[in-house]
């Protein structure tokens, strides 16, 4: 089994016996400053009602992105980091 297959089985069976959907979900990711990796991450969640922040590093090198969004369950949090995992050099928090 892969890495990413287990850490999604797990996160599942964490979300289930702790959340109860509907329910807001918090999303944090760290992507380099110097690409395009902010607006990639920023477009996955576009129209959906999201709540997006972002701050930059101190050495401005980094952009950590917290997105806050009412979702219906335990695979729909996992559709999104499969989303955006496909972003070139993101940091999942």
């Amino acid at each position: 089994m892969s890495d990413k297959k287990a850490f999604y089985i797990k996160l599942k069976g964490q979300l289930k016996d702790t959340t109860q959907f509907p329910a807001d979900y918090m999303y944090k990711f760290i992507v380099p400053a110097d690409g395009s990796q902010q607006q990639e991450v920023q477009e996955v969640f576009d129209n959906k009602g999201a709540v997006i922040k972002t701050k930059k590093s101190k050495t401005g090198k980094y952009i950590s992105i917290s997105i806050v969004l009412k979702l219906s369950s335990a695979d729909e949090v996992i559709s999104y980091y499969r989303k955006v995992e496909e972003v070139e050099g993101i940091i999942s928090l």
